[in-house]
């Protein structure tokens, strides 16, 4: 084991892919010469060249375009946008050929394709630049969703998708960044479409994502010293989502609350919660509960922006809830 910070092992899962297969290439902006806008891809540049490190113009639907057309043909890109938020710009190429294309071409087409996307509040950086959209996607079949919460999720999930046949969407929160954990040294994979539990507890189940994760294990302690004992279980794929560990769960606690730094519509709590309910509606003692943003874009005061994310003591408060 080796600690990490979170953006040190995205890199070193990159590093480990580039130097395992010569097909696979970074694209983006500024992603080559300034390393990209969060750090993650510095150094790379000077160690594969610019021919596999490409800046690229500040055009989205161009450059994910190309990423595509480069996956049909062979190549194995991995490309940055420098916020989540400025997803919708290539949706088209996305939704309409990346997507499909495999569903299209009988199976014969692969696309072998990793859409980096930093998000999430916490830094006041505004409505544009704040936005936790792993929703938006979730109801186009051919895409896989990933979100990682640990260092060692977030390099093991990464390989992973950049050696998946199908394009891949990886969300990585901002604010997880910094954060530090242990990784395991050498190749290392973490399956898409295997949820983790990160504690186990028998009280109530808590199943969050992304930085939420934290959040949901600051709140089992403290639900820890009033008798609650909760467990945390992090998805780590939205699609294809585990949802047989998340009932399993349920099952044993009879009692779930869903915590996302989205808004509650149509978001990923919703599909968690109606997948509960047709599987193990009988088990439960008490309504599924969300802790979410509120229905608002993100706010740039500081203030408000502190109000707008779920934290530990929404989720404890959620949970108290639930007559425990």
């Amino acid at each position: 084991m080796t600690e990490l910070t979170f953006r040190d092992a995205i890199r070193q899962a990159m590093i480990e892919e580039m130097t395992h297969n010569p097909n696979v290439l970074m694209m983006g902006e500024d992603i080559a010469l300034y390393g990209g806008s969060f750090q993650v891809t510095r150094g790379l540049l000077d160690q594969f060249g610019p021919d596999r490190v490409i800046d690229t113009p500040i055009s989205e639907s161009g450059f994910v375009g190309a990423a595509v057309g480069a996956a049909v043909m062979g190549l194995s890109p991995v490309v940055e946008l420098q916020f989540a938020d400025f997803l919708p710009i290539a949706m088209d190429q996305l939704i309409n050929s990346a997507a499909k294309m495999r569903f299209t071409h009988g199976g014969q087409a692969k696309v072998p394709l990793v859409i980096r996307l930093p998000f999430g509040a916490g830094r006041t950086t505004g409505v544009h630049h704040s936005q936790s959209p792993e929703a938006w996607c979730m109801n186009v079949p051919g895409l896989k969703i990933v979100m990682p919460s640990t260092p060692a999720d977030a390099k093991g999930l990464l390989k992973t998708s950049i050696r998946d046949p199908n394009p891949v969407l990886y969300f990585e929160n901002k604010l997880l960044y910094g954060t530090k954990g242990e990784v395991p040294d050498g190749e290392y994979f973490v399956p898409l479409g295997k949820a983790e539990v990160k504690r186990q507890g028998s009280d109530v189940t808590i199943v969050a994502l992304g930085l939420m994760v934290r959040e949901a294990l600051n709140a089992a302690k403290q639900l820890e010293e009033i008798g609650i004992e909760a467990e945390v279980v992090d998805p780590r794929t939205i699609r294809p989502l585990d949802i047989e560990t998340i009932v399993t769960s349920v099952k044993k606690t009879t009692r779930l609350v869903i915590v996302h730094e989205a808004p509650s519509f149509g978001g990923v709590g919703a599909e968690i919660a109606a997948q509960v309910s047709s599987e193990a509606f009988g088990y439960l003692d008490a309504p599924i509960i969300r802790v979410t943003a509120p229905e608002t874009p993100v706010p740039f005061s500081p203030a408000l922006e502190r109000l707008y994310l779920p934290d530990a003591s929404r989720i404890v408060a959620a949970v108290r809830g639930l007559g425990l």
